[in-house]
């Protein structure tokens, strides 16, 4: 076909050789039609042999000669892609990422609750054992071979506290998730370079806890093992499995919580509640606060505990008690504060039963009630006496072992202050003239308390 009148079939070649793609024009005047000739010399001429597409060629062939319609952008023959070979690899769970998006300010979301670090548990899956895929060659329309390349996914490897087992890698231990350089581990402990605030969030971790910085107010810490704060410690709620030791002081807000099951270490404690198992160490001061111990509080030279409340099973030790000008202290020692607390509940149980108790039988009273209301509240009655019967027993019990340790002692190198009131055993002694460098111990024979120089 010479004439430039006839039909013809312009292509074009797309993707490196991979499509070609056709359109059909129809003779114009008295040029000749596209015949099948035609098309097997294009083909040819132009070395098109792989992919060739006959249905989508005849189709567009016939609505151009029998209908004279120019047919655009038909696929004239089309490539197979290589297929990449996929070695197997160690794919890192995604949904462990750790999610920072931003929030709407309209979203009423405590940001302290938001934390900045990806906590596991022993046996949490950190990645899998994803199966390889084999490569396969493709070809273009040419019939030329397009050999396939080795694809390596991005991957991880095994790291700290990890552990295979079948085609999961698993946590070994509850802890921090670590993702560093393409490694997986987990560390059982949790180390901030810097203060806790918003950018940490509320820290709860089952391990150790070091945090170098200042803990800001409003910021609980939960840990499993033992914390160590580097600077000062504003409370808000802290509950620690083993030991607390903190390098500045302790500051609370009346409400501020702290419980220890190991022991403590701080510089001074202001406006606190603070349990610990085991002995506390104050450098400095106690201010108004709540100190509670299993073992003994043992203070510096100087150190001087100014209003509050102290139980300290087995003593204290201090440099001063009391403050003329200040709030004046109650220390109680030789006491199990654990039951003297659960006493407490106990009472106030039985205040609020002998409330509604008598609230019943006012009730009872009421000549307007039906038999069948007095049978009822006859009933509530005797249940309400069976739970107070069950508490003051329990009370009872208590009491004979709420003194568990006789030989405590009081230890001051330097003066307890008049108003000061000293218990040991629940035996007490009030201080009205200020004594100085003085043990306080509980005569057990006579059930009294005796001061002796030091």
């Amino acid at each position: 076909m010479e004439n430039g009148n006839d039909g013809k079939i312009i292509l074009t070649f797309l993707d490196n050789k991979m499509e070609v793609r056709g359109d059909f024009f129809p003779p114009v005047n008295d040029g000749m039609v596209i015949r099948a000739e035609y098309i097997l010399s294009l083909l040819e001429k132009h070395n098109i042999v792989y992919g060739i597409q006959h249905g989508d060629i005849n189709k567009a062939f016939e609505a151009c000669v029998n209908n004279g319609e120019i047919v655009r952008d038909v696929c004239i023959a089309k490539g197979e892609p290589p297929a990449d070979e996929v070695p197997e690899f160690l794919q890192f769970n995604p949904h462990l990422l750790v999610e920072n998006g931003q929030l709407d300010d309209a979203d009423s979301v405590d940001h302290r609750a938001r934390s900045a670090f990806t906590i596991v548990k022993q046996g949490q899956a950190l990645a899998k054992l994803k199966h390889g895929k084999p490569g396969k060659n493709g070809m273009n329309v040419h019939g030329e071979i397009l050999e396939f390349k080795i694809t390596k996914p991005q991957e991880v490897s095994a790291g700290e506290n990890t552990k295979m087992e079948g085609r999961f890698l698993l946590s070994a231990i509850n802890g921090q998730l670590v993702f560093s350089r393409g490694v997986v581990s987990v560390r059982d402990s949790l180390v901030i370079k810097g203060p806790v605030d918003y950018t940490t969030g509320n820290i709860i971790f089952p391990g150790d806890v070091e945090i170098e910085g200042p803990v800001s107010d409003g910021f609980k810490i939960y840990s499993g093992g033992s914390v160590t704060i580097r600077q000062t410690y504003d409370v808000t709620e802290a509950i620690i499995k083993n030991n607390l030791n903190v390098a500045g002081g302790i500051i609370g807000r009346g409400k501020a919580v702290i419980k220890v099951g190991g022991s403590l270490k701080t510089k001074f404690i202001e406006n606190c509640h603070i349990a610990a198992r085991k002995t506390i160490i104050v450098e400095a001061e106690i201010i108004n606060s709540k100190v509670f111990s299993l073992e003994t509080l043992e203070m510096g030279d100087k150190g001087q505990i100014v209003g509050g409340e102290i139980y300290a099973l087995k003593g204290i030790r201090a440099g001063n008690i009391g403050k003329e000008t200040g709030k004046a202290a109650r220390i109680h020692c030789g006491i199990d504060f654990t039951l003297e607390q659960e006493k407490e509940r106990n009472n106030g149980i039985l205040r609020i039963l002998a409330a509604k108790q008598r609230r019943l039988k006012e009730l009872m009273e009421d000549q307007s009630a039906n038999e069948e209301k007095k049978e009822k509240m006859e009933a509530l009655l005797k249940r309400l006496e069976q739970e107070q019967l069950k508490a003051q027993g329990r009370v009872s019990e208590l009491l004979g072992k709420l003194n568990a340790y006789r030989n405590a002692v009081v230890e001051v190198k330097g003066e307890i202050s008049s108003g000061t009131l000293i218990e040991i055993c629940q035996v007490a002694l009030y201080v009205t003239t200020p004594l100085k460098k003085v043990r306080i111990r509980l005569d057990q024979r006579n059930g009294r308390l005796i001061t002796e120089n030091l």
